[in-house]
C-alpha cells in the first residue's frame, strides 16, 4: 500500500484488480475544499489510457513489478522464450505481450521484461537496435541522401523506410518505439 503522496512515474498501481501504471502525475490544491491529485494512468496490459483523480492522502494498493534483465533466446509457437540473466530460468513470452518488440527481436539480445507474480506484463526492448538491411531495391544512379525513401526488411523481418542511398546488407540503427531509420552504421 502507499499513500498518494508517495505517487511517482512508472508506478503500478492495483486498483480493482487491474493494473494500471501512472504515466502522469499532479498535486492540486485548490482555494476551497481539500487537496486532491490527479493522475493519467495506462492499464499494463491493455494501454489504455485513462485520467482518474485521488483524495490526497488517500491509500492506494500498488503492485510488485519486478523488472529483470533478460535474454531473448527464440521463438517457440506463439510464444518468445526469454531467459533470467542471474538465475538461467527460461520464461515464455506471449506474442500478444511482446508485441510489437517482436519486430526488433534478435535472438541472444537482452530486453527488460516486467512480471507479475508470474505473468509476464510487457517487453521493454532499448531505445534503438542496430540490425542487418536483408533485402532493399538497389538505389539508382543520381539518387541523393536527401532524395526519400524506400522499404527495406531487416533481418527480423521487420519492413521500415530507409534513405535510397542503402543497399541490401547494410547496418541500420533503428528506433524500437516507433520503427524510425537512425542511421548508418559503419560496421
Amino acid at each position: 500500500m502507499a499513500s498518494t503522496n508517495d505517487l511517482k512515474n512508472g508506478l503500478v498501481l492495483n486498483l480493482d484488480g487491474q493494473l494500471w501504471s501512472v504515466v502522469s502525475f499532479q498535486h492540486v490544491k485548490p482555494g476551497k475544499g481539500g487537496a486532491f491529485v490527479r493522475t493519467t494512468l495506462k492499464n499494463v496490459l491493455s494501454g489504455k489510457v485513462v485520467d482518474k483523480t485521488f483524495n490526497a492522502g488517500v491509500k492506494v494498493e500498488t503492485a510488485n513489478v519486478d523488472k529483470r534483465e533478460m535474454t531473448y533466446l527464440y521463438p517457440d509457437g506463439g510464444d518468445f522464450v526469454f531467459m533470467d540473466a542471474e538465475t538461467y530460468d527460461q520464461l515464455p513470452v506471449p506474442a500478444e505481450t511482446v508485441g510489437d518488440a517482436a519486430k526488433f527481436m534478435l535472438e541472444n539480445q537482452t530486453a527488460i521484461v516486467a512480471v507479475h507474480e508470474g505473468t509476464p506484463l510487457y517487453v521493454e526492448l532499448p531505445a534503438s537496435v542496430e540490425l542487418v538491411v536483408k533485402h532493399t531495391d538497389p538505389g539508382l544512379q543520381g539518387d541523393r541522401s536527401t532524395g526519400g525513401n524506400k522499404p527495406a526488411t531487416l533481418e527480423t523481418g521487420a519492413e521500415i523506410q530507409v534513405p535510397l542511398f542503402l543497399n541490401t546488407g547494410d547496418k541500420v540503427k533503428v528506433d524500437t518505439r516507433d520503427g524510425r531509420y537512425l542511421g548508418r552504421v559503419n560496421s
